[in-house]
């Protein structure tokens, strides 16, 4: 079985799972993600990002292939390209950090070290670039099924999976904490701690990748 890891670019832009390929959930605003979904194409509004993104700041995303087949993806960028990064009750992002927006292991190819070889690509690329952390919003919650949940939603991975690669709580909050990886950490973890996690990226759903932040997290900052 050969693995590869490569930068996300417009070619490889298509290799997402096709709900996390139309969803502009951290790429825009709350109300432009609305509009964009409601009357627009979102499609090419994530087009759009990426390219910026990597025009004016460089690679912003990693896919593992397994055998040429797409098998997951990690998004990150600097919180000033990520609006959506102000509507949490936790932000702001630490200047000396990138953001960790979103992770996706395809469910067949879970428990195989992928999220570790994303995540420590991540860390590779960002130390070369200068930057000290990785930062991320954790769902406490994810998983659970109530009523805010099921009306708001969630686009983001649950804190267990940070909390088991070494990220720390910086900021608490009982649905939305900010946690933080210096990637000097990121650079010396355990396999065998990430082969757990991958079941956990593994078991998350497109629908649920997909769902916004409740919008009264903005009013809370």
């Amino acid at each position: 079985m050969s693995r590869r890891l490569v930068n996300l670019t417009l070619d490889t832009l298509e290799d997402l799972p096709r709900p996390c390929r139309q969803c502009v959930h951290w790429e825009l605003d709350p109300v432009s993600a609305e509009r964009a979904c409601a009357t627009g194409d979102p499609g090419l509004e994530k087009e759009a990002w990426v390219s910026q993104t990597l025009l004016e700041w460089g690679s912003c995303g990693k896919l593992a292939y397994v055998d040429g087949m797409p098998a997951g993806y990690v998004m990150f960028a600097p919180p000033a390209y990520v609006p959506r990064s102000m509507a949490f009750p936790t932000s702001p992002v630490s200047a000396d950090a990138a953001l960790l927006t979103t992770a996706k292991i395809v469910p067949e190819f879970a428990g195989g070290g992928l999220g570790r070889m994303l995540v420590q690509g991540v860390a590779r690329d960002l130390t070369k670039r200068g930057v000290k952390a990785i930062e991320a919003f954790g769902d406490a919650k994810a998983g659970e099924i109530d009523e805010e949940d099921e009306r708001q939603g969630a686009c983001l991975v649950p804190v267990d999976f940070f909390l088991s690669v070494g990220f720390k709580t910086i900021r608490p909050h009982p649905r939305y904490p900010r946690l933080r990886l210096e990637l000097r950490t990121a650079l010396s973890w355990k396999s065998d701690v990430e082969y757990a996690l991958e079941k956990l990226l593994g078991s998350m759903s497109p629908e649920k990748l997909l769902r916004p932040i409740p919008a009264t997290s903005s009013a809370e900052n």
